[in-house]
């Protein structure tokens, strides 16, 4: 019988912002590692693709964050394959306070799979085809959303980032956590240090490698009950690259 990727962990200073509370990112960086071991618990992982030149690769994600912990909690985090349709592959996670089980954080992930060669879209047919590797139960019902900027937008272009040697990951492309980072980076500091994050969504469009650069823009809603709405899209030559909804 498959498990879930259940691990316990303390919330490092290296990790937390500075209110000591988690940041974003650093959840999505839990969040890689928990999918990359729990893969290899399930056969297909980073070892086992690559022998046949297939890797993963994240294409959408939908975080909800009830309460983000702090420095020194010890939370529980869980992952699980949760089935496939067509080329897309679905993945869970869920935290919670580990002493209180209090939900702190949800999320659901659409990943798939390339040929490491030609960068093309690749079948896996082997997953498709089974539910003894998954678990089908739904932290977020939803599969993640598809995020376009707002028709009558006008976004301003907030900052450049030329990609350099700490972005890039073993694919050989920005690593999707660093998207977030960016994205966190161009919304002011009070907001960003003082408001609640309570949703992130994220689409990863276009592959970004070393060398190139990104032009980031950002469009800013408020809604009247307060709530903010940010809208970070990363452009390459033009061309959308990744396009993130903050929600606070």
């Amino acid at each position: 019988m498959i498990e879930k990727y259940n691990a316990v962990r303390r919330i490092p200073s290296f990790d937390v912002d500075m209110s000591s509370t988690l940041k974003p990112a650093s959840f999505l960086n839990y969040a890689q590692e928990a999918a990359n071991i729990h893969a290899d618990y399930i056969g297909v992982g980073f070892d086992s693709m690559h022998v046949t030149r297939k890797g993963w690769v994240l294409a959408r994600m939908h975080v909800i964050f009830h309460r983000l912990p702090k420095w020194r909690d010890h939370i529980n985090v869980q992952s699980w394959h949760k089935g496939a349709a067509g080329f897309q592959f679905f993945r869970d996670f869920v935290v919670f306070d580990n002493e209180s089980r209090e939900k702190l954080i949800s999320a659901t992930t659409s990943w798939l799979v390339i040929d490491i060669d030609t960068r093309r879209l690749s079948k896996f047919p082997e997953l498709v085809e089974s539910d003894e590797k998954c678990i089908k139960e739904d932290v977020i019902a939803e599969q993640a959303p598809k995020i376009t900027m707002p028709k009558e937008a006008v976004p301003e272009c907030v900052a450049v980032r030329d990609v350099t040697y700490s972005d890039l990951d073993m694919m050989g492309h920005v690593n999707n956590v660093k998207y977030t980072e960016w994205a966190m980076n161009a919304i002011e500091l009070d907001v960003a240090t003082t408001r609640h994050l309570k949703e992130l969504m994220i689409n990863f469009n276009n592959e970004v490698k070393a060398g190139d650069s990104v032009e980031l823009f950002r469009h800013k809603e408020e809604g009247e009950d307060g709530t903010l709405v940010y809208y970070i899209e990363g452009r390459v030559n033009g061309k959308s690259s990744f396009i993130e909804k903050l929600v606070f």
